[in-house]
């Protein structure tokens, strides 16, 4: 028997995604060579798509709290996920800090009663919230994780082929009350590499420092978008983020949600002393409230630095540097992320996939106060 759902179901999407999926089932060129359609992003509003030259690789979703349909839970980035999950031919693995979506549950239940493999692994803390307690009793196979860490991680992969990931939590807030973004990237080798890491998780019970560093595609072309594939504490995201903040030329844009990191930190205030442009908003209870939090030093460095403006949470990870490099994922930028947790991050390097975060940011920093 599937949850019930809050509101209205996506049949129609996944419908409408598995007459794609199945008319381009005769195709044997792997998706990673295949680049023809504009990148998208969309919004937890129900506007038309907007496009911009790019990859058809990857899309980008954002959640919009202020939108009037949020106050229903309609039109957010789950809703595409879920046809996504309804596509699903062969497997759909997910490792996901926090899950409370009914819709998102029966999603999940579908795809198992169509014969699709499916396996979770969450966060030990979260096991007992109602949802995860039901999908249990329906028989899913869920994996908690077992280190001191925390499993933060958020992505799923789906058939081998495609991979989902961001900052957002599959909970109603995530998806409607805060901040967020959740993108879809098409590519067997990107959804090579995060299989690896999911089968440490939930075959091999590796969690936290004990996770190997062995990503089989640390890099991945796909066009004119260049991926690179980080996995914490495995690969050491900190250095490579230090490393793209000091080559920064022109700017570096920060949406943080926590943001404890003396090294960041550092390095964002050696860029502001020679001269280049650095904006950061942060989530304003977490500014507020973190031990060791680097609101204060980052603000007296000179920066441009302003806390949220909205009543949920300023809940992205997201670094901007000249307008042509992005990092995104679930990796706060904390000592924790760095040494404890199980986290996912991808620097991304494409104009077009930079602007569309950056038009997120100036959003969310024009509502945000100095």
């Amino acid at each position: 028997m599937l949850l019930s759902f809050r509101s209205r179901t996506t049949l129609l999407w996944g419908a409408l995604v598995a007459l794609l999926v199945t008319s381009s089932c005769g195709l044997t060129e792997s998706l990673d060579t295949i680049i023809s359609e504009p990148l998208t992003t969309e919004s937890a509003a129900v506007h038309p798509t907007n496009t911009v030259t790019g990859d058809s690789s990857i899309a980008v979703f954002f959640t919009d709290p202020n939108d009037p349909n949020a106050a229903d839970w309609t039109g957010g980035p789950d809703e595409k996920l879920i046809a996504s999950i309804d596509a699903a031919q062969t497997s759909v693995d997910m490792a996901i800090y926090s899950i409370s979506l009914d819709r998102i549950g029966d999603a999940l239940l579908r795809a198992r009663e169509r014969g699709v493999t499916v396996r979770l692994v969450l966060e030990q803390d979260n096991l007992e919230r109602s949802l995860p307690v039901q999908l249990l009793e329906q028989g899913l196979p869920i994996e908690g994780d077992r280190g001191q860490g925390r499993m933060h991680n958020k992505f799923v992969i789906i058939d081998g082929r495609e991979v989902w990931t961001g900052s957002m939590n599959f909970t109603g807030s995530g998806a409607y009350n805060d901040n967020n973004n959740l993108v879809q990237i098409q590519s067997d080798r990107v959804a090579e590499d995060y299989t690896v890491e999911f089968e440490e998780m939930f075959n091999d019970h590796q969690f936290g420092e004990g996770s190997p560093a062995n990503t089989p595609y640390p890099t991945v072309e796909l066009g004119d978008l260049s991926l690179e594939i980080l996995f914490s504490p495995d690969d050491g995201v900190e250095a490579h983020l230090i490393k793209l903040i000091r080559n920064a030329k022109t700017s570096v844009t920060v949406l943080a949600f926590s943001f404890t990191s003396d090294d960041l930190s550092e390095a964002l205030l050696e860029r502001t002393n020679a001269g280049i442009k650095v904006r950061i908003v942060l989530d304003e209870e977490q500014a507020s409230s973190n031990t060791g939090g680097e609101y204060l030093k980052l603000k007296d460095g000179g920066m441009d630095v302003r806390l949220d403006g909205i009543p949920g949470q300023m809940h992205h990870k997201v670094l901007i540097v000249d307008e042509e490099w992005v990092a995104f994922g679930s990796y706060n930028f904390t000592r924790s992320a760095e040494i404890r947790n199980d986290e996912n991050l991808i620097l991304a390097h494409n104009p077009a996939l930079a602007r569309q975060f950056l038009e997120e940011f100036n959003k969310i920093y024009a509502q945000a106060r100095p």
